[in-house]
């Protein structure tokens, strides 16, 4: 995207405070009109990260925002995308993200694709992003994968729960959709193709992938069940949670995971 077009994409987000919101990473809170530092603050960190995008060389890469405080946790990023390159339709390429969002309130959930600065204006807990850019053949396989309308439909699932079980098929968030996604990107070309979500999480386990593990106690497991659409714990093994310790995907345990696996050849980028 041109410097033009993004300052005109500025000037069209100040729109978006009267949308429905949208949510992924973060709890659901009631619509608040936009504030200009907020603006200033979201479009400031999406110029800067466009800039340093551009001088990657990068066409995929797999970028993290921190939507809230998830400290207490030991996590840094509460939400992951996938950020891509894609022709404007006039000789150019521009930057757009594509990822799962909650529906507010509800425990459903939606793919979007957005624009660089849509991805920094969900009222962030730090104004950082951080993100890997996969080896040269992941990105290519990654790129055909989510410029196909159908393909990147394949393995959502509409049920949402913000700390569904890695290895159930019950519920799946956000962070969870983009692993199984890029399971089923990597291996299109295979002999052993996943084409569903159970090959996915097969395949992710193949992999040596490692979720977060939280600890929850179960009054905080209450409180939450009972005032949160988007949160249950009906997925996870007894043994484990009546152990307080509860299995997710987040970004922080992606981002160690991809390197291990050799999906990535370069160190972590972050951005402030």
């Amino acid at each position: 995207m041109n410097r033009q077009g993004f300052g005109a994409a500025a000037a069209a987000l100040l729109c978006l405070a009267l949308l429905a919101p949208a949510h992924a990473g973060r709890p659901c809170n009631e619509p608040q009109a936009l504030k200009a530092e907020t603006l200033e603050r979201a479009m400031g960190l999406a110029l800067s990260t466009l800039n340093t995008l551009d001088a990657s060389g990068a066409k995929v890469v797999v970028m993290a925002r921190a939507g809230q405080d998830l400290s207490k946790y030991g996590i840094r990023y509460s939400h992951l995308g996938f950020v891509y390159q894609q022709p404007d339709g006039q000789g150019g390429q521009v930057w757009r993200v594509l990822h799962k969002l909650n529906q507010c309130g509800t425990a459903e959930s939606a793919i979007y694709r957005q624009g660089l600065g849509d991805f920094f204006m969900d009222d962030l807990w730090r104004y950082e992003a951080a993100w890997l850019v996969p080896t040269e053949a992941v990105q290519k396989r990654l790129l055909a994968l989510l410029l196909d309308e159908k393909q990147v439909l394949q393995l959502h699932h509409k049920p949402y729960n913000m700390v569904s079980y890695p290895w159930a098929q019950k519920y799946q968030q956000s962070n969870q959709w983009a692993i199984e996604t890029l399971a089923l990107a990597v291996t299109a070309d295979s002999k052993a193709p996943v084409l569903d979500r159970p090959q996915a999480q097969a395949w992710l386990k193949q992999q040596d992938y490692q979720p977060s593990t939280l600890t929850i106690t179960a009054l905080t497991r209450l409180g939450a069940r009972m005032t949160k659409a988007n949160v249950a714990f009906d997925d996870h093994p007894d043994v484990k949670r009546y152990a307080d310790k509860i299995e997710t995907v987040t970004v922080d345990s992606v981002f160690d995971w991809m390197p291990r696996a050799g999906l990535v050849d370069k160190p972590l980028v972050t951005q402030r």
